[in-house]
């Protein structure tokens, strides 16, 4: 009996060094391509995910919620989910009929996200999660956008208020697509780029990231850009700084990040990386330069 269990023990699957819990979100919808794109591919990786998105898609959301704070929660649908992904009355949550990893909130991106931290990690993951990780975004959130982006506003929210470690993802092709059509070829390089992401921030080990901020990502248009090995990362600012009071950490023989729309608006392949704050303002330098050091030779400098 014993040989038996030692053969078994040599024979099983060993976990990855740097596995984790993620909970996932968006603002696009629970049954947009692009989030179960970036579910598949980081449960490929050896990660435990769980989604946790609006029943339907809320872009433009922000900060908005209907969580605690207020005393309201989620109501109870009367019409189907997006793309008829859950039935008429069927609650103010739920889930997928085979995979209790898939959930749906029938609120927006912040209650959503939070309703992940708060409820479904525990009963999942025995314990909050490691991470945070919401979108890829149909459609970029750069510069000014953060402000309104529903994406930014649910990574903003665990990391500030969960006090998880999150990353917001964005890419600029594509458009809303329901779960069980054809993987579009962005939709596929958007989430091996975020996973490349996720597995540089947590493969130094804990701190994943500085307290109280985020990574807002960006990834341009795919169009001459075939694989994710065709993709660079620049460490970036997501508003043009002011003078004689914003200060950026120094790399690239600068000490002044490029903005955003500068990274992706650059020839090439070039994917913008920033680090917010609490406030959806670009984070102090030091935090910059913890995020570049976790990062190292992930990131180049534009040309």
């Amino acid at each position: 009996m014993r040989s038996t269990q030692v053969l078994a023990l040599a024979l099983a699957p060993v976990p990855l060094a740097s596995a984790i819990n993620i909970i996932s979100s968006n603002d696009d919808g629970w049954a947009e391509i692009n989030i179960r794109q970036l579910f598949s591919t980081l449960t490929s990786a050896g990660h435990s995910v769980v989604l946790s998105a609006p029943a339907d898609n809320k872009s433009g959301s922000g900060m908005s919620a209907r969580d605690s704070s207020t005393d309201e929660a989620p109501s109870n649908r009367t019409d189907p989910c997006q793309f008829d992904s859950c039935p008429a009355d069927s609650g103010p949550y739920g889930s997928n009929a085979t995979d209790p990893r898939l959930n749906w909130v029938n609120s927006y991106p912040v209650t959503s996200i939070a309703y992940g931290i708060d409820t479904l990690s525990p009963q999942l993951f025995d314990g909050p999660p490691d991470l945070a990780v919401s979108g890829p975004n149909v459609g970029s959130n750069l510069g000014l956008a953060v402000y309104i982006a529903g994406t930014v506003g649910a990574a903003n929210y665990a990391a500030t208020t969960g006090g998880i470690p999150a990353i917001a993802f964005s890419g600029a092709d594509g458009s809303s697509t329901a779960w069980d059509a054809e993987v579009p070829a962005y939709s596929s390089i958007y989430a091996e780029l975020a996973a490349k992401v996720v597995e540089r921030v947590v493969s130094g080990g804990t701190p994943y990231l500085p307290d109280d901020v985020w990574l807002n990502v960006n990834f341009p248009s795919v169009e001459g850009c075939s694989t994710a090995d065709d993709f660079s990362f620049v460490l970036s600012r997501i508003l043009t700084a002011l003078p004689l009071t914003d200060d950026d950490v120094e790399t690239c023989g600068s000490t002044r990040l490029p903005t955003e729309n500068d990274v992706v608006g650059t020839d090439g392949c070039y994917v913008s990386i920033s680090v917010g704050a609490a406030d959806k303002s670009d984070a102090d330098a030091t935090s910059q330069g913890v995020v570049l050091e976790k990062l190292g030779d992930l990131l180049t400098c534009l040309p």
